[in-house]
């Protein structure tokens, strides 16, 4: 009895140590918490007031008929019911938002890697063509940009006057139905400037190497392109059409500026997020505006999902055997 005594009392300072490791490493004795929550209150405030806290009112609105003007009141699912039901602008916004999605990502993206692998021939005043080119990257989400755009497509905008001296009289390509979402497409690839720099980078991160095998086994420049630089870029590929995906999806200045706030001409320029702002600022729909953000959510979550389920068919990591 006395020996087993003895062992219980010998134990307990070492259950003692080992509880008090524990605690340690997951901080629960740290005397520094209270200075890293000081740290963090910032970040935490704002994440519950003006992140987490509006998301969720964004959601209760959503289920509420709400005009910013008089309390929310309680319809369930009925804003949504209307979205996908009776209102035809909202179908004629989500064509105009995926036609532009379909076609502005890959092209942003071939021309930015076009781009990126002329810089990559390793040209004198590199720094300076990075910075021309991303330039337009920095500035073409700003209204400024937007209006002079706008005047560039004009009937008698600086194309028309180009394309006047080869005796051909443009359009007013900003005020048709047929050619006013292009000249947006037009404006995104232009902002190829934020992938193209990615691309830079992860051209630079290719061994030179493989291209000199590839060169001995008699593979010309396509073929060194299809098999070598295309492969080894699809982490950077994949990592630009997520980001440039969900830009896309949440375009909105130039439509609000080129189209003067309406997505004319004929709704030809309404993308998601100028009806939602619409809706929200203009017909004070707010109930029905957070049900369609939470919508766009939904469809950028799925596009975004679809891609990473996709990616494991194409794109090759160097760890992969």
């Amino acid at each position: 009895m006395n020996s087993i005594a003895k062992a219980t009392t010998a134990s307990e300072p070492i259950q003692a140590v080992r509880s008090k490791r524990k605690r340690k490493a997951v901080g629960l004795n740290a005397p520094n918490n209270i200075a890293a929550l000081a740290f963090l209150s910032p970040w935490l405030i704002g994440l519950l007031c003006l992140t987490l806290g509006p998301i969720l009112a964004s959601f209760y609105l959503s289920l509420t008929s709400y005009d910013m003007f008089t309390a929310p009141k309680w319809i369930g699912a009925d804003n949504y019911v209307k979205m996908f039901a009776t209102d035809n602008r909202y179908y004629q916004s989500l064509r105009v938002t995926f036609t532009y999605v379909v076609l502005a990502v890959p092209l942003k993206l071939a021309f930015a890697l076009a781009v990126a692998m002329v810089l990559n021939r390793g040209l004198r005043g590199l720094g300076f063509y990075r910075s021309v080119y991303y330039l337009p990257s920095l500035l073409g989400g700003s209204v400024a940009i937007a209006i002079l755009w706008r005047q560039i497509f004009s009937y008698d905008g600086v194309i028309n006057q180009i394309l006047l001296k080869f005796g051909i009289d443009g359009p007013s390509w900003i005020t048709s139905t047929d050619y006013a979402l292009y000249t947006l497409v037009a404006l995104a690839v232009w902002q190829f400037g934020s992938p193209m720099i990615i691309f830079l980078a992860g051209l630079k991160q290719i061994p030179q190497e493989i291209y000199d095998a590839a060169e001995v086994d008699g593979a010309g420049p396509v073929r060194k392109f299809v098999s070598v630089t295309l492969p080894l870029l699809t982490p950077i590929i994949f990592f630009n059409l997520v980001m440039q995906t969900i830009d896309a999806f949440q375009a909105f200045t130039p439509a609000y500026i080129i189209s003067g706030g309406r997505g004319g001409p004929a709704d030809a320029t309404l993308f998601y997020t100028l009806y939602l702002y619409e809706q929200a600022f203009t017909n004070f729909q707010m109930g029905y505006a957070s049900a369609m953000a939470w919508v766009l959510v939904a469809i950028i979550g799925i596009a975004t999902a679809g891609t990473f389920l996709s990616a494991r068919y194409w794109v090759h990591y160097d760890d992969e055997r």
